[in-house]
């Protein structure tokens, strides 16, 4: 009976471990497809058609409230840096605010749009989080070109992903005297230094690689 039981013990110790020999020859389990997608560069488009440009700004007499139109904006970025680059063109030739006088003296004299009929933004860097399946609350750093010169800007913003689709908002402040633009006041009316810009964001989007 202890030869048998010997021989039963070495038999049932081989067979566990030529188990254990085949587990550790076996190839690692693959990472998850949403893990890896996740590593990739984002592209974004911005639709002309569904962008909004609005700004407002207030005086002694009343709230003035604009718009103007996008021309065209794209960006890429990395969900894992951060790092984001592109070009988003607004016209500024569009620029309306519903009152003719005072719109032809905001391209001719303020704007000085017959000299600088664009402002460009140059993102380079997001600050926060940008998930791809839940609303997003980040902040995007970058250079705005606005009236011939550059300028540091950090906007906030707000995204949602659906899809190819995207959709969100950007709201940033632009202290338009300190950044050498005319200030609009007159004896009888005092114009805050200070325009505040929201952008109603919609487009496409797909993985970069």
């Amino acid at each position: 009976m202890r030869a048998y039981s010997w021989k039963s013990a070495t038999v049932s110790t081989g067979i566990l471990l030529a188990v254990a020999m085949l587990l550790s020859a076996a190839p690692a389990p693959p990472r998850p497809q949403a893990a890896q997608a996740a590593t990739h560069e984002i592209a974004l488009t911005l639709d002309p058609a569904q962008t909004k440009v609005h700004c407002t700004v207030d005086s002694t007499l009343h709230t003035v409230h604009g718009s103007f139109a996008l021309k065209s904006g794209s960006l890429q970025f990395d969900p894992q840096t951060g790092k984001t680059t592109g070009t988003i063109v607004v016209n500024v030739l569009s620029g309306e605010t519903g009152n003719s006088s005072r719109d032809q003296r905001m391209h001719k004299e303020i704007l000085e749009t017959w000299k600088f009929a664009e402002a460009t933004f140059r993102p380079s860097q997001i600050d926060g989080q940008v998930s791809l399946t839940a609303p997003s609350d980040f902040k995007l750093k970058g250079i705005i070109t606005l009236h011939g010169t550059d300028h540091e800007l950090v906007a906030d913003i707000h995204s949602e992903f659906a899809g190819d689709h995207w959709k969100g908002t950007a709201k940033f402040d632009v202290p338009y005297t300190k950044w050498g633009i005319k200030d609009p006041s007159n004896f009888l009316l005092k114009v805050k230094p200070v325009v505040n810009v929201e952008l109603e964001l919609s487009g496409s989007t797909k993985d970069a690689h």
